[in-house]
């Protein structure tokens, strides 16, 4: 058996998330129906993490192991065929046979998109929101989330995680015409983060916050007292990084 990582990209509109789960259509369950049905035998994968109900990805990743015999390109062209037309696989690397799709990740890339003027083609694309919001005040907090570790203000309450410890790499708003877009990036995160600190900024941009305050909420590790949670559709999973030793020698 041969082990690799595919790429793939959803629109997560259609998706109860990346999670295979009983009565309810998933993007990993649509892969394994598409791939059982090319290798006409149960396969599996596994994803480097979750994404929940109506967050899409441009860069998921997960594991695939195949028969010796079997050419991955082959299989990547048939599976995109099969495929329904919101997901699409772009890229396969074969890795080390102890490789682990979710726990051999050492960063994690998300962007957040939203809109400043109503577009008829991004609805399902981008959180639409018209308030004026101060961009370098909104910055100045989120370069400040590096200095800290413990984000459990921003997890969601029922969790199963041993420790909300976290390390961001890159925290900022950059405009792109008409969007405004927060990318982080972190060796990982916790349930519905990158929702909830969006919502916190927010209230940062629009001045019903400081950015002492915003710092406040962190250190006092309370759900509570952050803001409110963002809509999923403006949500991107845009990078899985891993280290280089992983892949094997082409």
């Amino acid at each position: 058996m041969r082990k690799f990582f595919l790429t793939v990209a959803y629109k997560g509109t259609a998706y109860h998330g990346w999670q295979k789960q009983p009565n309810a259509v998933s993007v990993q369950e649509k892969i394994e129906t598409s791939l059982s049905t090319l290798l006409q035998t149960e396969t599996a994968i596994l994803g480097s993490g979750r994404t929940d109900t109506g967050v899409h990805a441009t860069a998921q990743v997960f594991q695939l192991e195949l028969p010796n015999d079997i050419d991955i390109s082959q299989i990547v062209y048939r599976l995109n065929k099969l495929l329904p037309h919101d997901i699409a696989v772009s890229d396969y690397k074969e890795v080390n046979e102890d490789t682990h799709a979710r726990f051999d990740a050492v960063s994690r890339s998300y962007e957040y998109h939203i809109n400043t003027k109503k577009n008829a083609f991004t609805q399902d694309l981008s959180y639409y929101f018209t308030h004026s919001l101060d961009v370098p005040l909104m910055n100045e907090a989120a370069e400040s989330m590096k200095a800290f570790t413990d984000f459990e203000s921003f997890s969601k309450v029922k969790t199963d995680v041993n420790t909300f410890n976290c390390e961001i790499f890159e925290a900022i708003w950059k405009p792109h015409n008409e969007l405004l877009v927060f990318h982080v990036s972190a060796n990982r995160f916790l349930r519905g983060m990158v929702r909830t600190i969006v919502g916190t900024l927010l209230e940062v941009g629009l001045h019903n916050l400081t950015v002492e305050g915003f710092k406040n909420i962190i250190e006092s590790k309370d759900r509570k007292a952050a803001g409110r949670s963002v809509p999923a559709h403006g949500l991107f999973l845009t990078s899985v990084k891993y280290p280089q030793k992983i892949y094997k020698a082409d």
